[in-house]
């Protein structure tokens, strides 16, 4: 990734760090057709102090980084719990809100040109209420059911917990489906030459919710869930 500072230009800080754009919407700085300017001049055309908004990027930098340099195969099954609800279910939590509207806008404004688009935008609703009750289902219900079940492998707690680990695979293979869908109507994520900053900006973070939920669904299926079927 390429080192940030003051004189990297706007367009260039949202291709290198996606969620940034983020930042620059809540600031009002164009990273999209204006975006072509050094942060510093950005962040003094709507009189911003530009230390403070580097300083800003460089938090979500770290916060990317923090997420990306765990190793959790060898985590014990708490902590294994607590990194998949740290890393995965919190970003999904904070990314498919701030996701939306930009997939809204862009299906919105480009649509019409290009209607694969709407069925980008279809997916993704689907995949975002699925992907939010599938967690917190975890979190509420079956995460402290496997944990309970992997301290104490009781037949009463193994027959309870069954049935979820089938369901919650199947629930990770339909995610699959609609993220495979995604990368194919849309060129593996590839937009047209000609497309707006936040067209890029769209696809660059599908690519990244793909990426995260694929791991995400791996430590789930062939790690904690692994260790559960070891048990029963």
């Amino acid at each position: 990734m390429i080192q940030l500072t003051l004189d990297t230009q706007v367009s260039d800080i949202v291709t290198a760090l996606p969620q940034s754009a983020d930042l620059f919407r809540n600031l009002r700085i164009d990273y999209c057709c204006g975006g072509k300017i050094a942060l510093k001049e950005a962040a003094e055309q709507r009189e911003l102090n530009p230390e403070e908004v580097l300083k800003k990027i460089h938090a979500i930098e770290a916060k990317r980084e923090t997420r990306n340099s765990l190793e959790p195969s060898s985590f014990g099954s708490k902590t294994l719990v607590a990194h998949i609800q740290e890393k995965y279910h919190a970003n999904l939590c904070e990314e498919l809100p701030m996701l939306a509207p930009y997939i809204t806008k862009v299906a919105r404004v480009h649509g019409e040109n290009h209607p694969h688009l709407l069925r980008v935008q279809e997916i993704f609703k689907t995949l975002r209420a699925e992907l939010i009750e599938h967690t917190e289902d975890e979190d509420k219900n079956v995460f402290p059911l496997l944990l309970e079940f992997l301290e104490n492998p009781t037949s009463e707690l193994k027959e309870r917990v069954k049935p979820h680990v089938f369901e919650l695979e199947e629930e990770h293979d339909n995610a699959g489906r609609l993220l495979h869908e995604l990368r194919e109507i849309t060129d593996n994520f590839t937009p047209p030459e000609t497309a707006c900053g936040t067209y890029r900006l769209v696809y660059a973070r599908l690519e990244q919710l793909e990426k995260e939920t694929f791991e995400h669904v791996h430590l789930e299926n062939n790690v904690l869930f692994d260790r559960v079927r070891e048990l029963i």
